[in-house]
């Protein structure tokens, strides 16, 4: 039986691919999608799960979720986060949080239960037992064994979250606290069955691109690296355009904007002694929103991030435009679906979804001979953490800015964003800006990456070598930074 995460992802891209292909035909009807069940689930022998049955309804809700709905249609779980629960995958995890392993010895003075105050502790032939309906996972029981026999069994979804958003209902089904969530997608491939995954807007994309709408695709500068030292942005440009897309632009080319705006900002903070945040990271302004809203309002960057720079670029030199960011971030979904910031990527695209499209078409990906380049390597660098602060730190510097006493706190991963933003919180960060990414390593470190971040980084590496010095600057002159507003809300400036 497979489990593996490998098997998991395999599965969630075959779907991916074959609902493609029926969008591209005109034929998600009802009865495609039940032939398409039958055809990944054939029986009668289970791959994944414990039948069939249960595999064909994990796949029915999988199928709804890359049509951009909720798994199922029931309207109590309806909802409008990316991050959702496949209910029926999420049935293998211990309902209880602790339990008692082999090591249990019966001791004479029954330690565990004594120690209990909620009764949930009997003792059996063999072994102590623990009632998950009665136990409040207070831990005692465990630090009073002294055969270490109880173990505590966090769940890995649990332990993959950072901001406690995931809970679990009375059968010990998954839930998710909206009002906690950041989308950052950390959970996603935490679960060993598959059970949390993100809406996609593959049938979306498709159906605009088969409208004859002028479609442009907007690709993060993690992409670079992302499928190996020979695949450039030239070659991801022109697999693009082979599918349908009228064509792409690198959005390291949105970071020298970002970047440019922001120094601006920076040293205007600078002189009145106000610390400050930046902005291009969805999950860490979900973050400062739900859990720091003071820090939200105060603190964070009004700037847009790079994906909606570009995006709101195209739409001004291409009215009527389309946009579709790709990249390794979920929680850019739920930017791209914000309304407080207008004129952003219509669509958000994964790169496994964008390798599912590629096949839907019979698409390859392949060596490009000529080259590509919008972004200076200061823009190409948001993608690591430490960039986005060293490329506003570089414009401030082509403006005559004297940055030497300036304090950085770059933050990779949710345990150094809180850690920043809790001592912002209370008046006790020493540094004077904080670069906040939620995932290690920064984006190339993002849940939906292609390869293992070490792979990504050398491969990454060989490409960024090849690449013309420029001035962040000066490269925008060639841009009409006039035409559109880099205010979060829209306003000019």
């Amino acid at each position: 039986m497979i489990t593996n995460d490998e098997g998991i992802v395999h599965l969630k891209h075959t779907i991916l691919e074959e609902v493609a292909r029926l969008a591209w035909d005109d034929n998600l009807t009802p009865e495609a999608k039940d032939a398409l069940v039958y055809k990944i689930i054939p029986g009668p022998i289970a791959k994944y799960r414990c039948c069939i049955y249960k595999e064909r309804e994990i796949v029915r809700q999988r199928i709804r979720l890359a049509e951009g709905l909720c798994p199922t249609a029931v309207p109590e779980y309806q909802s409008d986060n990316v991050i959702q629960v496949i209910r029926p995958a999420c049935e293998e995890c211990p309902i209880s949080s602790y339990t008692v392993t082999d090591n249990c010895r019966l001791c004479v003075g029954k330690p565990c239960q004594s120690s209990c105050n909620f009764g949930a502790i009997s003792i059996g032939h063999h072994r102590s037992h623990i009632d998950p309906q009665k136990c409040k996972e207070c831990g005692k029981c465990a630090e009073a064994c002294p055969y270490s026999a109880i173990a505590h069994l966090e769940r890995p979804c649990k332990k993959a979250c950072p901001t406690g958003a995931i809970t679990y209902d009375e059968n010990g089904i998954c839930m998710i606290d909206e009002s906690k969530c950041v989308q950052c997608g950390h959970c996603v491939h935490a679960c060993p069955f598959g059970a949390i995954s993100a809406k996609s807007f593959l049938v979306d994309i498709i159906k605009e691109i088969k409208a004859g709408k002028e479609v442009i695709a907007m690709c993060a500068p993690a992409t670079e690296g992302q499928f190996g030292a020979d695949i450039s942005m030239a070659s991801i440009r022109n697999a693009l355009m082979e599918l349908g897309f009228q064509d792409m632009v690198e959005v390291g080319l949105g970071g020298d904007m970002t970047a440019a705006y922001e120094s601006e900002e920076w040293a205007e903070a600078l002189k009145e002694g106000r610390k400050m945040t930046t902005s291009c990271c969805p999950a860490f302004i979900n973050l400062l929103r739900k859990r720091f809203p003071k820090q939200f309002e105060e603190n964070k960057s009004e700037i847009v991030s790079p994906m909606c720079a570009v995006s709101r670029y195209l739409k001004a030199t291409h009215p009527g435009c389309v946009t579709v960011f790709i990249g390794p971030c979920m929680a850019k979904k739920a930017e791209s679906r914000d309304e407080s910031i207008p004129d952003n990527a219509d669509y958000v695209m994964t790169y496994g979804e964008f390798r599912a499209l590629l096949r839907s078409r019979d698409v390859e990906l392949k060596p490009a001979e000529e080259s590509y380049q919008e972004a200076t390597l200061f823009g190409k660098g948001f993608a690591a953490s430490g960039g986005v602060a060293n490329a506003v730190m570089e414009c401030m510097k082509e403006r005559g800015v004297d940055t030497s006493e300036i304090k950085l706190r770059k933050c990779a991963g949710p345990k150094e964003c809180i850690q920043a933003i809790t001592l912002l919180q209370y008046g006790k960060l020493p540094e004077d800006f904080v670069e906040g990414m939620f995932c290690p390593g920064g984006c190339v470190g993002g849940p939906s990456r292609h390869k293992a971040a070490q792979e990504i980084t050398k491969a990454r590496d060989t490409l960024l070598s090849q690449a013309e010095p420029r001035k962040v600057l000066e490269n925008l002159k060639q841009y009409p930074m006039d035409s559109f507003s880099m205010l979060r809300d829209g306003r000019k400036a």
